[in-house]
């Protein structure tokens, strides 16, 4: 059966993400501070509020969208094609490039991903372009270890033998014979890593080491709501609300991808 909830709530990050600047009722970072701290439902034009500064809560959690997948599609799609091509030459080359590549992430999976963000992060300052560098650095290695298993199982079936008897090249192999075997695997750990990357944005954005102060981001609206969170509830509420439900989302849709691509599991 499809997941149609976790569906829905993906399709409508997808929609929020791709149709922000038509969806939104007002400007992300309109100021008007005659009508701040309105509270949801109390004005019919702010559905879901204002914030201390008198912006429009819906349109922020919109733009957040935007904001959330941007990242999360740029910088794993970075990450997942580091670490694929890693893995494949790991999984299929054996000797010092297999061992030089799976200490290298031994190392990367062994610091805390957030530790690893954060001193990244800190270093080169804040900005879209290096929260994408340091979310690239921190997902590499799951995908490089778990492409390297498929590949050292797919590489000793008949197939890939036969095409070492007719002469092929190594990368015509890899790219022909090997690589589309471990798409399912690819297609598995990227949807569960998605809900991971929006969740250390989120985390590097609250703790104020990702995009500016103001900027329409999920992590900054719950950063924002901290101080004031027993009198103006919402303003961290909404955003932290809206982080749990896509990241649930988004594991379930990834542990439903396994069961469905796994034939194990599938007969079980």
């Amino acid at each position: 059966r499809l997941p149609w909830i976790t569906l829905v709530i993906m399709s409508i990050l997808l929609v929020c993400g791709a149709f922000a600047p038509l969806l939104a009722p007002h400007g992300p970072e309109r100021i008007r501070i005659l009508d701040a701290k309105l509270a949801p439902g109390e004005d019919l034009s702010y559905l879901l509020g204002t914030d201390v500064l008198g912006r429009d809560m819906l349109s922020r959690l919109i733009y957040g969208a935007r904001t959330s997948m941007l990242i999360s599609l740029v910088a794993l799609g970075t990450g997942m094609a580091v670490g694929t091509a890693l893995g494949l030459i790991a999984g299929f080359k054996t000797g010092w490039p297999d061992m030089l590549i799976m200490r290298a992430s031994d190392a990367a999976l062994g610091f805390p991903t957030i530790l690893v963000a954060m001193i990244i992060v800190t270093i080169l300052g804040a900005g879209i372009e290096n929260i994408i560098l340091a979310v690239a650095l921190t997902v590499w290695a799951r995908f490089a270890r778990m492409i390297r298993g498929d590949v050292l199982s797919i590489k000793e079936l008949d197939f890939v033998t036969f095409a070492k008897i007719a002469g092929l090249s190594m990368p015509m192999i890899i790219w022909r014979h090997i690589f589309p075997n471990t798409i399912n695997t690819l297609m598995v750990i990227t949807s569960l890593q998605v809900g991971q990357v929006i969740l250390l944005e989120a985390s590097l954005s609250f703790l104020g080491l990702g995009l500016s102060p103001g900027h329409p981001a999920w992590g900054i609206m719950v950063s924002e709501g901290r101080s004031v969170i027993l009198d103006v509830w919402w303003l961290s509420l909404l955003p932290g609300v809206a982080i749990t439900v896509v990241v649930l989302a988004l594991n379930f849709f990834g542990d439903w991808m396994r069961d469905t691509l796994d034939p194990k599991l599938r007969r079980a």
